[in-house]
């Protein structure tokens, strides 16, 4: 299992009162995104996210899932793995009618969440001050990037986790790490040099046992999935070959 030495090495997911530790993170990470699809909305996100929980203990893998906020609470009651928001706006509590609190997406269970993802992107100073609020609520942060620099940039920010994708290969079924391998050998690089302690994953088209395997080769250390997880006829066994791969020795 490969070793995450570091920051996050002591980082630790909470439960739904947001007190008991489920376990440390270590070794590759799979993140599930299950965007608003229907395969993973209401007791289908807790029957999918209870799937994520088995093979993350079957495999001895760390696997998040990101539910819709409406399916938070649920799902990090019902399942024994990672709960990630697919947004926070960054905004104190008060006035602020429609958006989505850092400290209400915690109270309802949830140990970290993603950031700027290609289908709700935010401006750098947004992402800024949404990691803060994050920082300051308990939660992790993944933030999405499209672009080596935009990567670089965000690594100076200290979010816990960038993830590279390309949006052109989004939901494609092409993965990054196949079409475009180069971009994440770059941005590896560029985000090492800016930041040594950051997790970096990679996303976009990844569908398969092969795609995962080749991402970490690249130089990932986990990967951000949904289609091919959440509509697929038998996400148990998809996922359960994903983390093969992953913890396979490269």
């Amino acid at each position: 299992m490969k070793d995450w030495s570091g920051r996050l090495a002591s980082v630790r997911g909470f439960d739904s009162r947001g007190q008991s530790p489920i376990r440390t993170l270590s070794g590759p990470l799979l993140v599930i995104n299950f965007k608003t699809y229907l395969e993973a909305t209401g007791k289908k996100s807790v029957e999918l996210a209870k799937i994520a929980g088995k093979v993350s203990q079957d495999k001895g893998i760390q696997i998040a899932v990101s539910p819709q906020f409406s399916d938070i609470k649920q799902v990090a009651e019902s399942a024994e793995v990672l709960v990630f928001s697919q947004h926070i706006d960054p905004v104190k509590p008060g006035a602020y009618t429609g958006h989505v609190l850092a400290e209400a997406v915690k109270s309802a269970g949830a140990a970290g969440t993603l950031l700027n993802h290609s289908e709700r992107r935010i401006k750098i100073s947004e992402i800024e001050e949404a990691i803060g609020f994050a920082q300051g609520s308990g939660l992790l942060t993944l933030v999405c990037a499209n672009s080596s620099g935009v990567s670089a940039a965000t690594a100076s920010l200290n979010p816990d986790m960038i993830a590279i994708e390309p949006p052109e290969l989004i939901g494609t079924g092409v993965a990054v790490s196949k079409a475009q391998p180069e971009l994440i050998t770059s941005t590896v690089k560029r985000i090492r040099s800016v930041n040594p302690l950051v997790l970096i994953l990679c996303g976009a088209g990844v569908s398969s046992p092969e795609d995962v395997a080749k991402a970490l080769q690249l130089g990932s250390q986990g990967v951000l999935v949904s289609s091919s997880v959440v509509k697929s006829r038998d996400p148990e066994k998809l996922l359960a070959e994903m983390a093969d791969a992953a913890l396979a020795p490269s």
